[in-house]
Protein backbone atom coordinates (compact mmCIF):
# COMPACT_ATOMS: atom_id res chain seq x y z
CA UNK A 1 0.00 0.00 0.00
CA UNK A 2 1.51 3.23 -0.79
CA UNK A 3 1.39 6.61 0.41
CA UNK A 4 -2.01 8.55 0.05
CA UNK A 5 -1.20 11.50 -2.52
CA UNK A 6 -2.56 14.42 -0.81
CA UNK A 7 -1.60 17.07 -3.31
CA UNK A 8 -2.66 17.27 -7.65
CA UNK A 9 -0.88 19.54 -10.47
CA UNK A 10 -3.18 20.56 -12.81
CA UNK A 11 -3.37 22.59 -15.78
CA UNK A 12 -6.29 25.34 -16.18
CA UNK A 13 -7.90 25.28 -20.07
CA UNK A 14 -8.23 28.82 -20.09
CA UNK A 15 -5.43 30.42 -17.53
CA UNK A 16 -5.50 33.35 -15.26
CA UNK A 17 -4.11 36.62 -16.41
CA UNK A 18 -2.38 38.14 -13.54
CA UNK A 19 -1.84 41.92 -12.69
CA UNK A 20 1.55 41.21 -14.18
CA UNK A 21 -0.12 40.53 -17.57
CA UNK A 22 1.28 36.83 -17.18
CA UNK A 23 -0.61 34.17 -17.89
CA UNK A 24 -1.26 31.43 -15.27
CA UNK A 25 -2.17 27.65 -15.95
CA UNK A 26 0.06 25.17 -13.66
CA UNK A 27 -0.95 24.84 -10.30
CA UNK A 28 -1.86 22.47 -7.21
CA UNK A 29 -4.39 21.36 -5.33
CA UNK A 30 -4.74 19.70 -2.14
CA UNK A 31 -7.08 17.41 -0.43
CA UNK A 32 -9.92 19.10 1.55
CA UNK A 33 -10.07 18.30 5.43
CA UNK A 34 -13.24 18.71 7.14
CA UNK A 35 -12.42 22.70 7.95
CA UNK A 36 -12.49 23.47 4.66
CA UNK A 37 -15.48 22.20 4.01
CA UNK A 38 -16.91 23.34 7.35
CA UNK A 39 -15.29 27.05 7.94
CA UNK A 40 -16.60 28.81 5.03
CA UNK A 41 -20.63 27.92 5.90
CA UNK A 42 -19.69 30.93 8.74
CA UNK A 43 -18.66 33.22 6.24
CA UNK A 44 -21.27 36.01 5.71
CA UNK A 45 -20.38 35.57 1.73
CA UNK A 46 -21.90 32.42 1.84
CA UNK A 47 -24.75 33.21 4.14
CA UNK A 48 -25.75 35.88 1.88
CA UNK A 49 -25.32 33.69 -1.37
CA UNK A 50 -24.78 29.92 -0.49
CA UNK A 51 -22.97 29.58 -3.92
CA UNK A 52 -20.35 31.26 -2.75
CA UNK A 53 -18.99 28.23 -0.70
CA UNK A 54 -17.44 26.79 -3.69
CA UNK A 55 -15.25 30.32 -4.37
CA UNK A 56 -14.23 29.99 -0.82
CA UNK A 57 -14.11 26.25 -0.79
CA UNK A 58 -11.11 26.55 -3.69
CA UNK A 59 -9.60 29.43 -2.37
CA UNK A 60 -8.80 27.51 0.77
CA UNK A 61 -7.28 24.58 -1.56
CA UNK A 62 -5.93 25.68 -4.90
CA UNK A 63 -2.21 25.54 -3.21
CA UNK A 64 -0.63 27.04 -6.05
CA UNK A 65 -1.36 28.92 -9.06
CA UNK A 66 1.63 29.85 -10.99
CA UNK A 67 3.45 32.83 -9.17
CA UNK A 68 -0.07 34.44 -8.21
CA UNK A 69 -0.92 34.25 -4.31
CA UNK A 70 -4.89 32.30 -4.54
CA UNK A 71 -7.75 34.38 -2.85
CA UNK A 72 -11.22 34.33 -3.29
CA UNK A 73 -10.66 37.54 -5.79
CA UNK A 74 -8.49 35.30 -8.14
CA UNK A 75 -11.01 32.85 -8.04
CA UNK A 76 -14.01 35.37 -8.89
CA UNK A 77 -12.00 35.98 -12.10
CA UNK A 78 -10.90 32.78 -13.17
CA UNK A 79 -13.25 32.20 -16.77
CA UNK A 80 -16.15 30.45 -16.49
CA UNK A 81 -14.20 27.18 -18.15
CA UNK A 82 -11.36 27.25 -15.37
CA UNK A 83 -13.79 27.67 -12.29
CA UNK A 84 -15.51 24.00 -13.66
CA UNK A 85 -12.41 22.35 -14.53
CA UNK A 86 -11.05 23.05 -10.78
CA UNK A 87 -14.63 22.01 -9.43
CA UNK A 88 -14.53 19.05 -11.19
CA UNK A 89 -10.92 17.98 -10.19
CA UNK A 90 -12.20 19.03 -6.16
CA UNK A 91 -14.99 16.68 -7.03
CA UNK A 92 -12.74 13.78 -8.31
CA UNK A 93 -9.86 13.72 -5.81
CA UNK A 94 -11.63 14.06 -2.62
CA UNK A 95 -14.59 11.67 -3.83
CA UNK A 96 -11.88 8.67 -4.69
CA UNK A 97 -8.46 10.47 -3.88
CA UNK A 98 -7.49 10.56 -7.17
CA UNK A 99 -7.55 12.45 -10.61
CA UNK A 100 -8.28 9.70 -12.67
CA UNK A 101 -11.73 8.69 -14.23
CA UNK A 102 -12.70 5.06 -15.20
CA UNK A 103 -13.72 4.26 -18.01
CA UNK A 104 -14.26 1.51 -20.66
CA UNK A 105 -13.54 0.74 -24.40
CA UNK A 106 -16.85 1.02 -26.50
CA UNK A 107 -15.61 -2.29 -28.11
CA UNK A 108 -14.18 -5.15 -25.29
CA UNK A 109 -15.66 -3.68 -22.28
CA UNK A 110 -12.08 -3.61 -20.80
CA UNK A 111 -12.92 -1.07 -18.20
CA UNK A 112 -9.52 1.17 -17.04
CA UNK A 113 -8.30 4.54 -15.63
CA UNK A 114 -7.25 7.70 -17.52
CA UNK A 115 -5.33 9.72 -15.78
CA UNK A 116 -7.03 13.38 -15.76
CA UNK A 117 -4.24 15.70 -16.15
CA UNK A 118 -3.95 17.75 -18.92
CA UNK A 119 -1.32 19.73 -20.61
Amino acid sequence: MGMLQTEFDFTLPMGYSGADGDLHKKGTMRLATAADEILPMKDPRVQQNPAYMTVILLSRVVTKLGSVTVTTKVVEDLFSADFVFLQDLYNRINESGSDAVTTECPKCKHRFEVNMQTE
